[in-house]
Order: C-alpha cells, then sequence, then structure tokens
C-alpha cells in the first residue's frame, strides 16, 4: 500500500513540474491595478480550460499552462473591455502585463468560457462544468472538487469549516433539513452553477440588523433545457448474494420538475445492498429547518430523546433491506404566496453481529471483564411529512407558517451472550410521534424600526416498551433481581418495562429592532420558554405459568429511601426573559455586546410530593468580528449557558435502560451553569485559492450535573446529582487548502482535552483525555487523465483514569480513483485500510476496497450499463478499539459480504 501511494505521489507531482507559471499585472487606462479581474486560459489545441485566476488586491494574477503550448487567454472585467490574445508557451516562465480599457459596447470579446469562480458580495459562485471530468453522476461528485467545499463523512456539507444550514434548486428548499437527499440524488449534469450564499440571512428584513456569519447556504442554478421538463434518471439492477438462496436487487427512481411556478421532486429507493439513502438516525435527526427562538437566550432545556437509537450504525450490519419514498414540492400562486412541503417513508430491516470485550480500568472497582456476543434484528419504520407557507404582501411585512410531524414504530430484538451474566433475549419497541409548529411575522415599521415575532410548539408523545428473558445461567443477576424485587423462582425471568413520555412545549419571542444610524443598531428580545412533561414507567414480571407479577424494590436512594419499581412524574419548567443587545460597526469592526434577564421556574410532582425551585439569573454574552476583507475574518464569542435537565433525570423510581443498566432520578436536581468561548478565524483567497479555517472553543461546565454509578458485577446503578466540581475542554480544529493547477492539497487538524470528575462506587476519580487527529489529502482534477485522492488520517487519543493511562493509534490510509476513458467508460474505486494499537490490546486492522464500471455511449446518451463490486476482498468484520470513563473495549462488527452487481440506467 504505501508503494502504490508513493508512486502516485510521485506522478502527481511529475504533472505539476510538467508545467511553467504565467504571472503580471492587470491595470486600467490609467495604470492602476484592478482587484478581481478575471483571466481565463483556452488550450487552443482541445479548445478546453486549462486555467485560471482571480488578481489579487494588487492587480497580480498567476495562471499554470502547459509546456510547448499554444492558449488563448482573455481577460475581463466588470465595465471593462475585455482582452483577448494567444500565447505560446515554451519551457520557461511567462511574465505579461495586461491593461483595460473602458468600452461601452463590451462585447468586443465573447468569452468562450464561464469564470470557475467568482464572486458577488457574500456570494460564492461555482461554475460546476468547470469542475467536471465526466466520472460525476450526482451532486456530490461536483461538491467534493470545489475548493473551500467538504463533504464529511456523515454525508454533510460544510464550507469554511461551517455546516450548510439549508439547500436549494432555483431558490427553492430541497427537503430543507438535511443535505444528503440533494447530494446523493440531484444529478450532475443537470447542475449549471453552485452558488455558496455566505451570512445567509432566511428574512431580508432582518440581514442589515442581526450577526448571521454562521449561517451558510447554498442553492443549486439548473442548467437551461431542465425548467419545464421532467429530468432525473431511474436505476434498476441485480446481483447475486454469496448465499444461494439470496437474490440482490435495486429500484431507484429519482426524477425532478422545475417551473418558475412550481417543482416536484420524487425519490425512490428500493433495495438489499447496503445502499441507504437516509438511515434512521438522519430521519430523527431531520429537522425540517426549524430553528429554536430561544436557541440565542442563553437557556438550554432537554427534553430528552427517548426513541430507539439502533443496535449498530446501519452501514455495520450483515444484511441490509431499505426502502424510501420521498416526495418534495413547491407552488408559487402569486408573487406574494408560497407553498412548500415534502413527505418521507423510510423503512429499513437490518441483521447485526457483533463481539467485544470489555476491561475495567480500576481493579479496586471489583468489576469483572466481560465478553460478548450479540445478535440482532432491526426494524424501522418512520414518515415525515411537513408543510409551509410564506406570505410577504410587501417589502415590509412577511408571515411564515410552518409544520412537521414525524411518526415511526421501532422494534429491535437482540440475544447476547454474556461471560458474566450468560444468555438474554431482549426486545426494545417504541412507536413515538411529534408534531412541531412554527409561527414567524416580520414587520418593518420604517427604515428605522423593525419588530419580528418568532413562536414554536412541539408535542411529543414517546412510548418505549423493553423486554429481556434469560438472567438465570450464572446467577451475576440474582443480587440485582432481588433488589428489584424480582419472584425469583423460576426457570427465567421475563422482566418488561412500560415508560411514557409525554412532552409540551412553546418557546416564543419578540424582538424590536431599532437602527440608531449606519453603523449601529439596538435590538430588545421579550421571549418565554414553557415546557410540560409527565412521566409514567412500570417494571414487572410474567411468571412461568403466565401470570403477571409487580415487584416491590428493596434498592435504596442515596438517603436510604426504598425506591419504587414505578413513576408517575409531571414536570414544569418556565423561563421569562428580556434581552438587550447593542451592536456597532466601525471600521474592520463589528461588536456585539449584550445580555439577558432570566427568571426561571422549575415545578416536579411526583407521588403526591412537590418539588420547586423559582430563582432569577443574568446571563451575558458578547461577540466580536474583525473582517479583514470581504473573504477574511476573526471572531470571537463569549456566552454564559444555563442548561437544564429533561424528566427522565428527576423521576426518583427506577428504569430499565436496559438489564445491565438501572437508573432512577433525583427531583431537586437544579441547572447547570457553563462558559463558553469560541474564536473562529476563516479566509478564501481567491488569488492562489488558498482556503483556510481555523477554531478554538473553551467550555467550563459548573455545577454540572453528573451520574453516580455503582456495580453489582456488571449490572451498573446511575443517579443523578450536581457536582461541585466543575468540567472543562478544550477544542481546536482547523484546515488549510490549496489549489495548484490541476492539484488541491489540504491538511485537517483535530486537537481535544478534556477534563471530567466521576463517581464510581462512591469514589470519586478525574478523567483527563486529549486526543489527536491528522488528515493529509492530495487530490487531482484533469479534465483528460484519470483523477485519484489520496488521504491519510492519523489520530491518538490518551486517556488518564486515576492511574491508569490507555492511548490509542490509528492510521487509516486510503485512495479514490476515478477514470473518463474513451469518452465511453467510467472507472471508479477506492480503497482504505485502517489499523488501530494500544498499549492494552493488540494490533488490529481491516481494508475495504470498492470498485464499478460503467459504459455511457456518450454524454448525451440515455442508457449506461454499470458493474460494480462492494467489499471486493470480502473482509467479514471491521474492527474497533475505545475507552470510556471506567473502561477500555475491543469490538468486532460484521458486515455486508462481497456483492456484485450489475445495472441499467436510463436518463431522462
Amino acid at each position: 500500500m504505501k508503494n502504490i501511494l508513493a508512486l502516485l505521489f510521485t506522478l502527481v507531482v511529475m504533472s505539476s513540474f510538467a508545467q511553467i507559471k504565467m504571472t503580471g499585472i492587470v491595470k486600467d487606462s490609467i495604470g492602476s491595478p484592478l482587484e478581481l479581474a478575471n483571466i481565463i486560459a483556452i488550450n487552443k489545441e482541445s479548445n478546453t480550460l486549462e486555467s485560471y485566476a482571480i488578481t489579487d488586491a494588487s492587480g497580480k494574477y498567476v495562471i499554470s499552462l502547459g509546456k510547448n503550448g499554444t492558449y488563448n487567454i482573455q481577460v475581463s472585467y466588470i465595465g471593462l473591455k475585455s482582452v483577448d490574445e494567444t500565447v505560446t508557451t515554451k519551457e520557461v516562465d511567462i511574465t505579461k502585463d495586461f491593461n483595460m480599457v473602458s468600452d461601452n459596447m463590451l462585447d468586443a470579446v465573447e468569452l468562450t468560457y464561464d469564470m470557475p469562480v467568482t464572486i458577488k458580495g457574500d456570494t460564492l459562485i461555482y461554475n460546476a462544468d468547470s469542475f467536471k471530468n465526466g466520472t460525476e453522476r450526482k451532486l456530490e461528485d461536483v461538491l467534493k472538487k470545489l475548493p473551500g467545499v467538504e463533504i464529511t463523512a456523515e454525508g454533510k456539507i460544510e464550507v469554511e469549516g461551517k455546516e450548510v444550514t439549508k439547500l436549494m434548486v432555483n431558490g427553492k428548499d430541497f427537503f430543507d433539513g438535511d443535505s444528503k437527499l440533494a447530494t446523493k440524488n440531484i444529478p450532475s449534469n443537470a447542475v449549471d452553477k453552485i452558488q455558496v450564499l455566505r451570512n445567509y440571512a432566511e428574512v431580508g428584513q432582518l440581514s442589515g440588523v442581526q450577526n448571521n456569519q454562521d449561517n451558510v447556504a447554498i442553492n443549486i442554478k439548473l442548467k437551461e433545457g431542465k425548467e419545464n421538463f421532467w429530468f432525473g434518471d431511474v436505476t434498476a439492477g441485480g446481483g447475486v448474494a454469496p448465499s444461494p438462496n439470496d437474490n440482490l436487487y435495486l429500484l431507484q427512481p429519482k426524477l425532478f420538475y422545475y417551473s418558475p411556478k412550481y417543482s416536484i421532486n420524487v425519490i425512490g429507493d428500493i433495495n438489499n445492498i447496503g445502499e441507504v439513502a437516509l438511515t434512521g438516525r438522519d430521519i430523527r435527526n431531520f429537522g425540517g429547518g426549524f430553528r429554536r427562538p430561544s436557541s440565542s437566550s442563553g437557556t438550554s432545556i432537554n427534553l430528552g430523546d427517548n426513541g430507539l437509537s439502533g443496535l449498530t450504525n446501519l452501514g455495520d450490519a450483515q444484511t441490509i433491506e431499505s426502502k424510501l419514498g420521498a416526495m418534495n414540492f413547491s407552488y408559487a400562486p402569486n408573487k406574494s404566496l408560497d407553498l412548500s412541503g415534502f413527505l418521507i417513508y423510510n423503512a429499513n430491516r437490518l441483521k447485526t453481529r457483533q463481539e467485544s470485550f470489555v476491561r475495567y480500568t480500576n481493579p479496586e472497582l471489583g468489576i469483572p471483564d466481560e465478553e460478548t456476543v450479540q445478535t440482532g434484528r432491526e426494524a424501522t419504520n418512520q414518515g415525515l411529512a411537513k408543510l409551509s407557507a410564506s406570505y410577504k404582501p410587501n417589502a415590509n411585512n412577511q408571515l411564515n407558517y410552518d409544520v412537521l410531524g414525524r411518526i415511526s414504530s421501532d422494534s429491535e430484538m437482540q440475544n447476547e451472550f454474556s461471560s458474566v451474566v450468560g444468555n438474554t433475549n431482549e426486545l426494545n419497541e417504541a412507536k413515538p410521534f411529534s408534531i412541531n409548529q412554527n409561527v414567524n411575522y416580520y414587520y418593518t415599521l420604517n427604515e428605522n424600526n423593525i419588530f419580528a415575532f418568532e413562536a414554536q410548539h412541539l408535542i411529543k408523545d414517546e412510548d418505549p416498551f423493553y423486554n429481556v428473558i434469560g438472567l438465570k445461567e450464572e446467577g451475576a443477576f440474582e443480587s440485582t433481581a432481588n433488589s428489584l424485587g424480582l419472584n425469583t423462582g423460576q426457570a427465567n425471568y421475563d422482566l418488561n418495562q412500560e415508560r411514557r413520555i409525554k412532552s409540551n412545549q412553546l418557546d416564543a419571542k419578540l424582538d424590536y429592532y431599532n437602527i440608531l444610524n449606519s453603523k449601529s443598531n439596538i435590538n430588545f428580545t421579550l421571549g418565554t420558554i414553557l415546557s410540560s412533561q409527565k412521566f409514567n414507567s412500570n417494571i414487572f414480571q410474567f411468571l412461568d405459568d403466565g401470570s403477571f407479577y409487580d415487584p416491590i424494590a428493596s434498592l435504596t436512594d442515596t438517603d436510604g429511601n426504598l425506591l419504587r419499581n414505578e413513576n408517575d412524574t409531571e414536570y414544569n419548567f418556565s423561563d421569562i426573559y428580556l434581552g438587550f443587545h447593542y451592536r456597532l460597526k466601525t471600521g474592520k469592526f463589528t461588536i456585539t455586546p449584550g445580555f439577558s434577564v432570566h427568571t426561571y421556574g422549575n415545578k416536579n410532582t411526583q407521588f403526591g410530593e412537590t418539588y420547586e425551585d423559582n430563582f432569577f439569573k443574568i446571563l451575558p454574552d458578547f461577540e466580536t468580528q474583525i473582517q479583514f476583507k470581504k473573504s477574511e475574518s476573526l471572531t470571537f464569542r463569549y456566552n454564559m449557558q444555563n442548561s437544564f435537565t429533561d424528566v427522565t433525570s428527576l423521576a426518583e423510581g427506577l428504569v430499565l435502560n436496559n438489564y445491565n443498566s438501572i437508573q432512577y432520578g433525583e427531583p431537586n436536581l437544579q441547572n447547570s451553569l457553563s462558559h463558553n468561548l469560541n474564536l473562529r478565524y476563516f479566509s478564501f483567497n481567491l488569488f492562489n485559492y488558498t482556503n483556510v479555517f481555523a477554531f478554538i472553543n473553551y467550555n467550563k461546565n459548573i455545577d454540572q450535573i453528573r451520574s453516580l454509578t455503582n456495580f453489582d458485577n456488571v449490572i451498573r446503578t446511575n443517579t443523578y446529582f450536581n457536582s461541585n466540581f466543575a468540567d472543562e475542554s478544550v477544542s481546536a480544529s482547523g484546515r488549510i487548502q490549496r489549489t495548484y493547477g490541476k492539484l488541491r492539497a489540504s491538511m485537517r487538524v483535530g486537537l481535544n482535552y478534556s477534563k471530567s470528575n466521576q463517581f464510581v462506587q462512591d469514589v470519586r476519580s478525574v478523567n483527563e483525555t486529549f486526543s489527536q487527529s491528522y488528515t493529509p489529502e492530495l487530490s487531482t482534477n484533469f479534465r483528460e487523465a484519470p483523477n485519484f485522492t489520496l488521504k491519510y488520517g492519523y489520530s491518538v487519543s490518551d486517556t488518564n483514569q486515576g492511574d491508569n493511562d490507555t492511548q490509542f493509534i490509528t492510521n487509516a490510509p486510503s485512495i479514490e480513483f476515478d477514470a473518463y476513458i474513451w469518452k465511453a467508460l467510467t472507472l471508479r474505486s477506492d480503497y482504505s485500510y485502517t489499523s488501530q494499537s494500544s498499549n492494552v490490546s493488540d494490533t488490529q486492522s481491516y481494508q475495504t476496497w470498492n470498485a464499478s464500471l460503467a459504459y455511457r455511449k456518450d454524454q448525451d446518451a440515455k442508457w449506461e450499463y454499470q458493474l460494480k463490486a462492494t467489499n471486493l476482498l470480502n473482509i467479514d468484520s471491521e474492527v474497533n478499539n475505545g475507552s470510556n470513563n471506567i473502561s477500555v473495549y475491543s469490538s468486532e462488527t460484521f458486515i455486508l459480504p462481497r456483492f456484485i452487481t450489475f445495472r441499467l440506467t436510463y436518463t431522462l
């Protein structure tokens, strides 16, 4: 592997040395340098774009050209006559200046190519065709090649280190709330321009009075001819699995229609080869574009997530069956009204297997090491629906309404063998639903006074059910069974738990902005959060004869009080706050100091007893931004935040997370307070196409809600309390990326240090973790030659747990290769090797290798034929080592076998 990477690196370096540089200065008619002038070099032999550049503040440009060639150089600048000259290269660098003059006609030179990258205010515009070489099929294939843009391992889009919060097509929302559906499905040949909207403001009326530097949106402009016609593709395929009784199948229709008045997008996916469009976790995190009005108020309240999280990552399964049906629409009946929405149905069926070993790091705790073998089945059925309306009768009024509903029916069945507890069969089921509504109204009274009202109402109903059968083989569960009050004279325990959590929350605020002058404004905010949660649970047992048994626990809390096997808790929370912020622009600085005054009310009632806490708090915040240039800034933020827990941490009765994890709450829990500091820098230099972003965060938690853990063998019991010991963390991350002609190099670095306090068996210990990750990457973007991406991931994690030091080291080189051959064949392949070593276990490694070969007669052909192979090496499992606060673990997760499929794609 190392020899292959070295050879490819040598070829890249040789290709870069096969070019010469052409430099110079672009000036106007009086000799003043022109910033942001465009220079394009077109190869006259192939009539293709060879290189491009944008001048810096001194009018300087640099472009790379091939040796011994002839090029058409075009120079353009808004308001000046374009320049068109022919340059012949030899084997030495060239210096050439250009002078531009005014010309009212502006049509003496017809520009053959659009600039690959241009900038207009806060908008970066990429010309998609400038980055294509013929191997692209979907939007993500193009996005990966754009300077400054990155697709994360989770499929999210990042620009300058910031996650893209909204993706639109021709200005219309595309499944608002998740970008993966767009990147994985929109055909690359339909994309004309990719507009990156930095400092994006959802409401134009507020763009001048808010700080939006963290908001990034992308708008995809379709090519001419794609409007008023259906476009997209339909893929069907099949294959033979290693098991002779299983046949592979695939059907993926992806159809799109856009017109000035309405749009329809339809995405379908049925397959059993592991190509999952959306995972269950994706659906659960699919926010629909909703944003809490109180997100910047300084208050954070956690309503909890009591659905099923999945036994394993969706890609780490032995079999996967997936179904997806999704439809997105928009309709503008007139200029004032826009309607949009989507429907999504997602279903997955999985079989999983995982083998793991857990070693507890402190022998004094007396917790035995444990080996487990888990096999499971998962079934998810999830539905989402959203409807949005935006009414803008004039520039001074805007009314938005959104409603998002979700429902699911999930189940997990797992058989587990534990070296300590023995065999168990577990079942988890849940059928939660939620309805989230959002109403926003924005009113501009006059040029100096703006009002904004935002309100969000959430109803959530969760009903997880848990059942476990077994736990009798080794007797390790006996003392826990006695503590729970179970009937112990049974062949096996049949232990069950019903839970019901109902949440109802209103989050609303009214903002008033007064524009004092062109450089400053003040903002007053009056807001409230009203939340109510009801939690009921019951632990019961079925006996061998099928009869019902209601156990009475003998466990006690830290004060010696008997704990119940049931819960009946109502938790009410209120926050009424008034905020003030002053925003001032002076030179390169934008300074925004502020604070908010909060009146909090907490009350929870359990079994006829009420616990109440009311208090007053002032939370300051501060932000300053230095805008060195349009594309270079430094931002510092500080804020104090009050965090509140959910009802399950307050409920004093026993709750089974699973058979080996039991918890009970503390009704007198109070809020935790945190200090948060953030420093962020970004720069995008269009002159040399260098993209840099870096940030550092510091967090200190005071009165942090911590868990107090006690073990009986491997059965843990947790409760909660407010710790007087502060937890701290520092994280830093950054990336530098630069383009050298057809070569792009980048380095990403991540550093994290955390110090946390843990309490196990009534003993406090301080855990310190320092992790580092370094990811250099090298990629090419030739139009004719094959392209590849070389990446090397190196990470180190050091954990100090009392007297125990644990270190894990991961090395992960990888390569992606694609080639467009004879204008008809597309060859793509990716390979990765992952090695994990530590000072507590043996080195383990695994490899992945996938490849595909596709034939399409030409770029405009309707039919494409593809042969695709995944897991070519037929690796049966992946390994993972790690540690937590009290143990180190190693796991082996079994994955899909080698699949070879044939696919046929028809393009509309």
